[in-house]
């Protein structure tokens, strides 16, 4: 099993939108999907990587970099990560996380946050094997 981990193509926009559809219960199109990678392609402060296994798309991860009141550096904000049910306990969430970690080294961004919600607790053991603590809630309102 050889998991490789490579940025988003945009051949890669309709396994992104099945496996985010049903693993983190978006509701987006595929021209939703179009869209938002065509106006963040070239922005340097958004990374998507993808895992590829036997030439399926089985997961990816997104990511911006960010900055706060007085961080010069900023972070990096793990916005989605998801991976493909049936392909779960395989290696290939830590790979993409790895990858982004790697990306965050590469840039000297110091720190990464990531949401998730609180019914996936699956996900949130998976995240304090990776060393990610729960110090603060997140909050959100649909306007």
């Amino acid at each position: 099993m050889d998991i490789v981990v490579r940025e988003i193509e945009e051949k890669d926009y309709p396994s992104v939108l099945s496996i985010g559809n049903r693993e983190l219960g978006c509701t987006n199109s595929i021209e939703e999907v179009r869209d938002h990678y065509a106006r963040i392609r070239d922005n340097e402060c958004y990374k998507n990587f993808v895992a590829v296994l036997d030439g399926e798309v089985v997961g990816f991860i997104s990511a911006v970099w960010a900055y706060g009141m007085g961080q010069e550096v900023g972070f990096l904000h793990i916005v989605a990560l998801a991976v493909k049910a049936e392909r779960q306990n395989r290696g290939i969430g830590t790979k993409l996380i790895e990858q982004i970690e790697d990306y965050a080294k590469e840039k000297g961004i110091g720190n990464i946050i990531l949401n998730s919600r609180i019914q996936r607790t699956d996900a949130h053991a998976f995240y304090k094997r990776r060393g990610y603590d729960n110090r603060a809630w997140s909050f959100s309102k649909k306007l």
